[in-house]
């Protein structure tokens, strides 16, 4: 069984999101990747204070792409586990033919599932910003306390806020509004087994929007299976009970990671649904 796990994160987090994940899995002997996105390789207040110029242009397939390398180079299929961006990330690579399992944890929604009426209200101030299709954006403190963390406390909010939340291409939300580059074979027969995972309270990514994913992955004979966490937000990877979450998906993971040996060739073309 593998013990490569590949952590992706989402929108406006790096890496330094998963830093309660990635000690917890290591400390159980895992290996843990925390790849940033490109063009986002820099510390947090780096990236406040000044953004590659290219990543404006970037997009969810070439971060997709980005992180197919990544896995291509291991000598085994890693175990994946996303958030937000992320899990729609790890649907997409599972799509290609990559990893041993994956973990989707209140994954950004794939073409065929759609925001509700609360989650467009939180991500109006993406699609009202001027040009926001082909800037680098900001989120608030008030913003992001909103989306990702309304039950927790003002002081949890800021020391979360100051800690992890970057800038984000805005062009990553009008894709995945108009569902442009986000597709997947939702038939796939060849996709490694996916849990997906909602948190209860999220704001950013509904609850319904969760099981409309999960329904229409279940169209797949792929194994595929679906965990609501009761009363957490979108915070959900590094709230209080982050524990409890992290110890569930990579039971889930390590339990039913597929046996191959080795990754799928590159095909050299794009699967079916990649778009």
């Amino acid at each position: 069984m593998t013990k490569t796990v590949m952590l992706v994160h989402g929108a406006w987090l790096g890496p330094e999101c998963w830093e309660l994940f990635r000690g917890h899995y290591e400390s159980q002997g895992y290996t843990c990747m925390t790849p940033a996105w490109p063009f986002e390789d820099a510390t947090v207040s780096e990236l406040r204070r000044q953004q590659h110029p290219e990543l404006a242009k970037l997009t969810i397939g070439k971060i997709v792409d980005h992180h197919e390398q990544l896995i291509r180079a291991l000598p085994q299929p890693p175990l994946l586990i996303g958030h937000s961006f992320g899990g729609l990330f790890v649907q997409m690579l599972l799509d290609r033919g990559l990893g041993a399992a994956g973990v989707a944890i209140d994954p950004a929604p794939p073409r065929g599932v759609f925001p509700t009426p609360l989650v467009l209200y939180g991500a109006l101030p993406i699609f009202l910003a001027w040009r926001g299709w082909s800037r680098v954006l900001s989120m608030t403190l008030p913003q992001f306390a909103w989306s990702f963390m309304h039950l927790s406390s003002p002081e949890e909010q800021r020391a979360a806020y100051e800690r992890y939340v970057i800038p984000t291409p805005g062009r990553l939300y009008y894709q995945a509004a108009f569902g442009i580059g986000n597709g997947v074979n939702w038939k796939n027969p060849n996709r490694a087994p996916l849990l997906l995972i909602a948190g209860e309270k999220d704001r950013t990514v509904a609850r319904s929007m969760v099981e409309t994913n999960y329904r229409k992955q279940q169209r797949s004979p792929a194994t595929t299976e679906y965990k609501l966490f009761p009363d957490r937000t979108h915070w959900l990877i590094a709230d209080s009970r982050w524990k409890e979450l992290a110890d569930y998906a990579i039971r889930w993971a390590a339990e039913h990671a597929r046996a191959e040996a080795a990754q799928p060739a590159p095909t050299g073309a794009q699967p079916m649904g990649a778009g």
